[in-house]
């Protein structure tokens, strides 16, 4: 589970990836997010019903582009995390997402790459890397590559 640090002094900005099993389209978007973010913004992922590992084609799309999210698994998401994010990202969870009054949402509707093998999660792996992209670029944060 991420542990919500004091952000008193810090104005990084912080983004929340929830999806239903925290094992496939939350996940690349927290290794596309830390990748390209770098220690400008901060990032956690969670699910509203965590699955038991990280989707294995979803392992293999992201190590193609360098990314090792290997180390992540799915864990569920905490009212305090959500509070304590800037942005909240939904990825079909859909009425177990959390809702709070003032908080900023965006709702990317993708495909679940759960049980699909490479050759169709690499274009939900490339959807999500744009769409992370146009959030940073959005929040202002300046990309490593």
């Amino acid at each position: 589970m991420a542990r919500v640090e004091d952000r008193s002094h810090d104005d990084r900005p912080v983004v929340l990836f929830l999806c239903v099993h925290n094992a496939g389209r939350s996940q690349m978007a927290l290794g596309f997010f830390t990748d390209l973010a770098g220690d400008r913004a901060v990032a956690w992922s969670g699910g509203s019903e965590p699955g038991t590992e990280i989707n294995p084609s979803a392992l293999a799309a992201m190590a193609e582009r360098g990314i090792d999210i290997s180390r992540e698994f799915p864990k569920p998401w905490t009212q305090e995390i959500v509070q304590a994010a800037d942005v909240v990202v939904t990825m079909g969870c859909g009425d177990a997402c959390p809702l709070f009054p003032g908080k900023r949402y965006e709702d990317w509707s993708l495909d679940d790459p759960a049980g699909q093998d490479l050759e169709s999660v690499r274009p939900i792996r490339d959807e999500i890397e744009r769409r992370v992209r146009h959030l940073l670029a959005g929040l202002n944060v300046p990309t490593t590559r």
